[in-house]
C-alpha cells in the first residue's frame, strides 16, 4: 500500500503543475450547453457500458460534480469523437483526478472500503488519462497541438508555430496562445499579438471572461516593454471592468503623466472599454506611443 501511495503522491505533484497550465490556456473549453431535456449522468452509465462508470465510484459523495462532467464529456465523444471533445474529456479527467487525489487521503469513519474504492478510481483515471494523451498524439487540431506544448511536446509546438498567420489562429483563444510562446522573446510581436486577440474577440469569449485575461496581459507586457502610455490605457480599461489593477498610490508610482496626457488616455480607455463590450475593438484606437511624454 506504501508503494501506491507513493505513486499516488508523485502524480499528483506533476498534475498539479500540469493543471496550472491548462486553466490559463484552456479558457473556452467548458461545457457547451445542449438543447432539449439532458439525461441525468445515471441514465447514462445504464444506457452505455463504454462510459466506464463503473470505474468512477458512483455511489461515493464526493467528488460528484467533477464525475458528473467526466461522465457528460465521455458521452460527448462517445457521440462525435472529436479530439476537441476527447481534450475536453481529459482536461475533466485531470479535475476528477485533483479532486480523488485530496479525498483518498480521508479516513471515512462507517466504513473502511470507501478509500479503497477512491483509491481504485483515482487509479483508473491515470490510466484514462494517459489513454486520452496517447490518441492526442497524432491530433493536428490548434487546441490540441497548444495544449500539448504546455505539457513539453516539443514537436507539438513546432506544429502550432507552422499555423502561424493561417485562418486556423484566427481567434481570440489562439491568438493569446500564440501570444504566451513569444512573452520572453519578443515583446513587441506579444503585445501586436494579445491586440488582434482582442479584436477577434467574440459575444461567447465575452461571456467567458476572456477580455480580462487580454487586458491584464496587455496592460503588463506594454510597462515591460516601456510602452507606458499604452500599459496606463490598458491599466484604466482593466479598472473600469473591475479587474485586480494597481492603487491609485500605486499609479501615482509608476506613471508620471502630465495631467493633461492622463485625461486624454482616459478618454482613450473609456472608448476602448465600449469597444471590447460591444465586440468590436480595433488597435487603431490606440494612440501612437509618445515616448516623450512617459
Amino acid at each position: 500500500m506504501d508503494h501506491v501511495s507513493s505513486f499516488i503522491t508523485n502524480r499528483i505533484i506533476m498534475l498539479s503543475i500540469t493543471h496550472r497550465f491548462i486553466l490559463l490556456v484552456l479558457v473556452s473549453l467548458s461545457l457547451t450547453g445542449c438543447f432539449g431535456i439532458k439525461p441525468t449522468t445515471e441514465q447514462l452509465c445504464e444506457e452505455h457500458g463504454a462510459l466506464q462508470c463503473q470505474e468512477l465510484n458512483m455511489r461515493d459523495g464526493q467528488c460528484r460534480h467533477q464525475r458528473d462532467e467526466l461522465i457528460l464529456n465521455r458521452f460527448d465523444v462517445l457521440k462525435t469523437n472529436s479530439d476537441l471533445d476527447k481534450l475536453k474529456t481529459l482536461q475533466a479527467t485531470l479535475k476528477y483526478q485533483t479532486c480523488l487525489g485530496s479525498a483518498a487521503q480521508i479516513e471515512p469513519i462507517t466504513a473502511k472500503e470507501i478509500k479503497s474504492k477512491r483509491t481504485e478510481a483515482l487509479l483508473h483515471t491515470y490510466d484514462a488519462s494517459d489513454a486520452l494523451s496517447e490518441e492526442l498524439k497524432s491530433s493536428t487540431d490548434p487546441k490540441v497541438l497548444f495544449y500539448r506544448w504546455t505539457v513539453g511536446d516539443k514537436e507539438a509546438l513546432r506544429s502550432f508555430l507552422q499555423l502561424e498567420n493561417t485562418k486556423e489562429l484566427e481567434t481570440a483563444e489562439l491568438q493569446y496562445a500564440l501570444a504566451t510562446f513569444y512573452t520572453l522573446r519578443n515583446e513587441n510581436k506579444t503585445i501586436q499579438l494579445l491586440n488582434h486577440s482582442l479584436e477577434l474577440l467574440t459575444e461567447q469569449d465575452y461571456k467567458n471572461q476572456f477580455h480580462s485575461i487580454i487586458i491584464n496581459s496587455l496592460a503588463s507586457v506594454n510597462y515591460k516593454a516601456g510602452n507606458k502610455e499604452h500599459a496606463y490605457i490598458w491599466t484604466m480599461v482593466g479598472k473600469a471592468f473591475d479587474l485586480q489593477v494597481a492603487s491609485e498610490q500605486q499609479l501615482k508610482l509608476l506613471y508620471h503623466f502630465p495631467e493633461e496626457t492622463k485625461q486624454e488616455l482616459l478618454i482613450t480607455s473609456e472608448m476602448i472599454k465600449d469597444s471590447i463590450k460591444a465586440q468590436n475593438f480595433t488597435v487603431s484606437m490606440l494612440p501612437t506611443i509618445n515616448n516623450d511624454s512617459q
